[in-house]
């Protein structure tokens, strides 16, 4: 008599994971090691997975970046789109100084977003760096075109490239998102919630008296940020 087939023992049933908890952890392991050293392995070890269930929603790591990308940066996009529109009929310096705002309201709680688009930047291979210019060329050309507005009605001074000025408006809102809260208590002694605002503001006013075609005119009353979206 033949012996009978043991019943098969089934280990525990593979649990499908909510892909929001992957980006948050691969969003952690990019900040942490930069997207080229990071490892889908990684990935799953920060959000308490096997690695075999990140493939049931992203087929590699550089979809988990696009994914990211395309969560975080829209609302941005649409913010300056907005200020740039022609209704908007805001001052030069209002719409300068709702800039830095944007990025402080959709950026500053996410440190490891702004660490993942610095290194995507500067250390990214070419994909990468292309899914980021994609989005950023979109928020750079409205922040030239209020600019080139700000240029023809005489609010700014021309000769300034509008890239540049860009460039250096958004560039030392990252810093100051980035640093101030590290460096403000120690060396300062003046509290983040504090420093940050205050960086901000004297930042923008180095900044406009630097690109103002009238550097010595009264600045607009100027509203606080927002402290959280």
């Amino acid at each position: 008599m033949p012996t009978p087939t043991p019943p098969r023992i089934r280990g525990p049933k593979a649990v499908k994971v909510n892909p929001r908890v992957l980006l948050e952890a691969a969003l952690t392991v990019f900040a942490r090691d930069g997207l080229q050293a990071s490892s889908l392995r990684a990935i799953a070890r920060e959000a308490g997975c096997d690695p075999a269930l990140i493939y049931y929603h992203f087929q590699n790591k550089e979809a988990m970046f696009r994914a990211l990308v395309e969560d975080r940066m829209p609302p941005v996009v649409e913010a300056l789109c907005r200020l740039a529109s022609p209704e908007d009929r805001r001052s030069c310096a209002e719409k300068c100084w709702a800039i830095q705002g944007v990025f402080h309201t959709h950026l500053q709680a996410s440190s490891g977003f702004r660490a993942l688009v610095r290194g995507g930047m500067v250390r990214g291979a070419a994909g990468i760096k292309e899914i980021l210019a994609g989005k950023m060329v979109v928020a750079a050309r409205s922040i030239r075109a209020i600019f080139e507005e700000g240029v023809r009605q005489g609010q700014v001074r021309p000769g300034l490239d509008p890239f540049l000025m860009a460039f250096f408006l958004v560039r030392m809102e990252f810093e100051i998102l980035d640093l101030v809260p590290s460096v403000s208590l120690p060396m300062g002694g003046i509290v983040p919630e504090t420093a940050v605002p205050m960086a901000e503001r004297t930042w923008f006013e180095v900044f406009w008296r630097g690109v103002a075609a009238h550097p010595d005119a009264p600045l607009p009353c100027l509203p606080p940020f927002p402290e959280n979206p």
